[in-house]
């Protein structure tokens, strides 16, 4: 596990110590009861691999640890409508504030502002996130293998489902691909960036899509996604679907960088 990894987890412990104390989970887990029925997450992006078009996640992110802020003209509301306007399937939505610069807000807002739905983007390790996931709107929650162990994938995923929430489970390798496979996931996430170096390769996606047998996961690509080129590598191998933030955020119509590099 990387410095920054533990350092965010370690800063997660805090942050949900710190919400629960102000927020018990009893009345937390109350707010669920009287909420509309969540989007479908994974529904929305098998129905676009059904109509043999990408699925794209296109991601709200204002800041990143590595490469500072992103977008300084942020308005969530506005990218959630540019996205859905240039063909994006769902949602993914930043709310790490101490990392990355994100809300709980923001993805209430994007959310609001257009039908698609929303992935809560965020470093998920106790249950009371889940339930504060579903409580702010979110329709699908990341899990990630790097930083859980396998009882807690099982328990966290569990309850996601019960709670009506679709999980996007992150892996980085072969050996955290086996362990995500284990889970009752619809979709695996594999991302491209190098926790140890930060770098990015499709080839990640590439070598862990050959390893995946058909029994109905989608496997979605993460990180790296710049050029059509790279599109076009990922769909030969049948990968079609997507989520990609960074090269949308430093566009100035996010939506229409979204059909231009998804376009055909």
């Amino acid at each position: 596990m990387t410095d920054i990894l533990q350092r965010i987890l370690a800063r997660k412990a805090e942050e949900i110590a710190e919400r629960s104390a102000a927020l018990p989970l009893t009345e937390l887990s109350a707010r669920i009861e009287d909420l509309p029925p969540t989007r479908g997450f994974a529904a929305a992006i098998e129905d676009r691999l059904a109509a043999g078009l990408p699925a794209v996640v296109a991601e709200v992110k204002k800041a990143s640890p590595s490469q500072g802020v992103i977008r300084a003209d942020f308005d969530p509301a506005a990218i959630a409508r540019s996205y859905a306007a240039g063909g994006a399937a769902c949602l993914s939505v930043l709310t790490d504030r101490d990392f990355f610069q994100g809300s709980e807000a923001y993805l209430q807002q994007a959310r609001a502002a257009c039908a698609l739905p929303v992935l809560r983007k965020d470093f998920i390790v106790d249950p009371y996130q889940v339930y504060e996931a579903r409580v702010i709107g979110a329709d699908c929650v990341l899990l990630i293998v790097a930083a859980l162990d396998d009882a807690a994938l099982l328990e966290l995923s569990l309850l996601a489902a019960e709670l009506d929430l679709d999980v996007l489970c992150e892996v980085h390798d072969a050996d955290e691909l086996e362990r995500a496979l284990a889970l009752p996931v619809p979709l695996i996430g594999v991302n491209n960036r190098n926790l140890r170096t930060f770098e990015t390769s499709l080839d990640t996606s590439l070598a862990l899509k050959a390893r995946m047998v058909d029994d109905g996961r989608v496997l979605v690509a993460e990180s790296g996604i710049h050029t059509r080129e790279d599109v076009a590598r990922l769909r030969a191998a049948d990968i079609h679907a997507f989520l990609v933030g960074e090269a949308f955020m430093r566009a100035d119509d996010p939506g229409s960088a979204l059909g231009q590099l998804f376009a055909g």
